[in-house]
């Protein structure tokens, strides 16, 4: 008999039926990723980068928002937001592939490129940070139009020490705009430990500069990560202004599918980030609960794995997009003059 332990994810307002959703976003996110990697190995897509070990914060921070209404600017390895926000796994497979049918930018952009105007979903920059000013741009037009919306946008520690980071986030503070910039520490910016990026302790320090809360928390811990995002967005609703969060994780793979981590990251350092992996370390939680059985939890994976397969199918014999749909959307196509 599996002992209960104490149940946190009520004492914040979440249910049973979320915390098991939660879980199975998660693990979505997990299992597309670990397609990816198959299919990158393959030779059959040219180039992954992962959101292994940062599905908690993803997931926790992206239910605690309103995905009908809000705005997000995702960075490349948040599979596990756009998912919530209404990204299917078809669609992120025709991105994968680079296919025409790609939501994101018509297969000419590499993967984690997210962007898709139905689901308010900011289209993403190669150069690392430019969604900070744009996530504030929107949540400043939201602020001057009255509207009912907040933006959230995330980016990895070692983009916050550009420039973009700093502007986005102090211009946020004087305007005191209903933003939510979440940064996931996964401990390196490529092969860069964390403690050769930054000389305070935590990212969430510098919070005090910019005139907002700064927090940081638990990464690998969704319920925790939900609990402070939901105070964050809460606090925007109200106009009290942005919050800084900082996410501590794990990044369980190497930087992409073009890095080898085993050049800068110890065995023993991998092993001790994998025993604290999300994916497990939640589906304990919820063992513990009562809320996912081992029959459930086999049913919930091979209901996700179908639809990777289809959507995996789908991707691969989809049609690639015609040569001159290269210049699509970056020249007017009527022919009349400027």
């Amino acid at each position: 008999m599996v002992k209960k332990v104490e149940n946190r994810h009520e004492a914040i307002g979440l249910t049973n039926e979320d915390v098991l959703k939660m879980y199975e976003t998660m693990l979505l996110a997990r299992r597309i990723d670990e397609r990816m990697w198959l299919l990158n190995r393959a030779g059959k897509i040219p180039f992954v980068i992962s959101c292994q070990g940062q599905e908690a914060a993803q997931v926790g921070a992206a239910y605690a928002l309103d995905n009908k209404k809000d705005y997000i600017a995702p960075y490349y390895r948040d599979m596990g937001v756009v998912l919530h926000f209404g990204m299917t796994t078809k669609e992120l497979m025709l991105s994968a592939f680079a296919k025409a049918e790609d939501p994101n930018s018509g297969g000419r952009q590499m993967p984690g490129h997210f962007g898709q105007k139905k689901n308010r979903i900011l289209t993403g920059s190669s150069p690392v940070t430019t969604q900070v000013p744009h996530a504030v741009g929107v949540a400043l037009a939201g602020k001057m139009q009255k509207k009912d919306f907040i933006t959230f946008v995330t980016l990895g520690e070692g983009s916050s020490n550009q420039g973009d980071f700093h502007e986005g986030a102090n211009f946020a503070g004087v305007h005191k705009l209903p933003v939510i910039i979440m940064v996931e520490n996964n401990k390196y910016a490529i092969s860069v430990p964390v403690e050769k990026q930054l000389a305070c302790k935590n990212v969430s320090d510098r919070a005090v500069g910019y005139g907002m809360p700064g927090v940081t928390v638990d990464g690998k811990d969704p319920i925790e990560v939900y609990k402070v995002v939901k105070e964050a967005a809460d606090r925007a609703r109200n106009g009290e202004g942005p919050s800084l969060i900082e996410t501590v994780t794990y990044r369980l793979t190497a930087h992409s599918s073009d890095d080898d981590d085993r050049q800068y990251r110890t065995a023993e350092d991998l092993a001790e980030g994998r025993a604290t992996d999300p994916i497990i370390t939640f589906a304990k939680y919820l063992h513990e609960q009562g809320i996912l059985t081992d029959a459930l939890e086999i049913e919930i994976n091979e209901r996700i794995m179908t639809e990777v397969n289809e959507a995996t199918d789908y991707a691969e014999q989809a049609p690639y997009a015609a040569p001159e749909d290269a210049l699509k959307f970056v020249y007017a196509e009527d022919g009349g003059s400027i």
